[in-house]
């Protein structure tokens, strides 16, 4: 038995989801007739009462739409210096759109009304770049599956109404925080100008992300997608699965959370381990000694059958999904348990 606990990426359709593709009605999404598509669109544009979805590949295609269609080159965005958006995406907010990053030292990755307040740039001062669009991460994947809460949000919101400012939010894993917190959907909608959730991570989906907006922001990203060859026909058996997913994978979340922390409590009992993150969602990051490289430390454990990442040169990330099921909890340990002094 493999143990993948390199990210919740990793998981396949279950057997009701891959039936509900398959059945699904198709059309020709860049002529805009796929019906699935189209019902799946309306279906998360609804769920956040915003007023229009565009469905894409991935969500650093729908973070890359964002931030397109927010700003203009020379412009510049506000984000954390640990946000997916400037560190995991290719370096796509230069060559996509042109504009500069302002990052900044949050905690565990999160920013403050303050922090964002000091880092807008006097748009009179012809030597710093327009500040144009912040942009939040929940829950923050380097911050170790951390979460903002609204009352959070709604502070920062209020910096950005004060400046004129969109606020785009990468909510990758934003269900994970909402089954932790019990807020609404809605709620979040009301916040943001724009947001990205994917499909494919804790909700189990193949692939797909979308993002959500206005209508005539969503228009101008429709475009957007288009240059970028984002354009897909026959989408339908891919937005299926995402309908699935959103009627039947979110509230089981809470197991995979619930998993996350019980494999906090296995890590505890290594000499190995030097620190874990606070685990708040599905995220668990480690921390080994200096003299443990985590390179070797994850090559280690695949040699038990275990998969991890490394998250820094002495972190090691663990993600929990729907096909990490209590057998392989119960495995984990055992093998865990053999693994200690192995590592010194």
């Amino acid at each position: 038995m493999t143990i993948d606990l390199r990210s919740d990426t990793v998981t396949h359709p279950t057997p009701a989801m891959r039936e509900a593709m398959f059945a699904a009605p198709l059309g020709d999404d860049v002529f805009g007739d796929d019906p699935t598509v189209n019902a799946l669109e309306t279906k998360a544009a609804q769920l956040f009462g915003m007023e229009a979805a565009l469905f894409c590949p991935s969500g650093t295609m729908t973070n890359q739409l964002a931030i397109r269609t927010h700003t203009r080159p020379g412009d510049e965005v506000i984000c954390d210096q640990l946000s997916h958006i400037y560190l995991y995406e290719g370096g796509g907010i230069m060559a996509n759109s042109g504009v500069s990053v302002s990052l900044l030292p949050g905690e565990r990755g999160k920013l403050t009304p303050a922090l964002v307040r000091d880092a807008i740039n006097n748009p009179a001062d012809p030597h710093r770049p327009l500040t144009r669009l912040v942009s939040l991460e929940n829950t923050m994947n380097k911050g170790g599956g951390c979460y903002y809460t609204l009352p959070e949000i709604a502070a920062i919101r209020q910096v950005c109404d004060d400046n004129k400012l969109p606020l785009h939010l990468d909510g990758a894993r934003l269900f994970n925080a909402l089954v932790e917190t019990g807020e609404s959907t809605e709620a979040h909608g009301q916040l943001f100008d724009s947001i990205s959730i994917c499909l494919s991570k804790g909700l189990g989906c193949p692939v797909g992300s979308l993002l959500l907006g206005k209508r005539d922001f969503i228009t101008q990203a429709r475009r957007f997608r288009k240059m970028m060859g984002g354009g897909w026909r026959q989408a339908g058996f891919l937005a299926a699965a995402g309908i699935y997913a959103l009627d039947h994978h979110v509230n089981r979340l809470k197991l995979d959370h619930s998993r996350a922390r019980k494999i906090g409590a296995m890590l505890e009992a290594l000499p190995e381990v030097q620190e874990i993150y606070p685990i708040d969602t599905n995220i668990v990051i480690f921390r080994l000694p200096e003299s443990i490289l985590a390179t070797d430390y994850v090559q280690q454990l695949a040699e038990k059958g275990i998969r991890g990442v490394t998250f820094g040169k002495h972190l090691v990330r663990f993600v929990t999904h729907h096909d990490f099921t209590d057998e392989h909890l119960a495995e984990l340990e055992t093998r865990l348990k053999s693994s200690i002094g192995l590592h010194n």
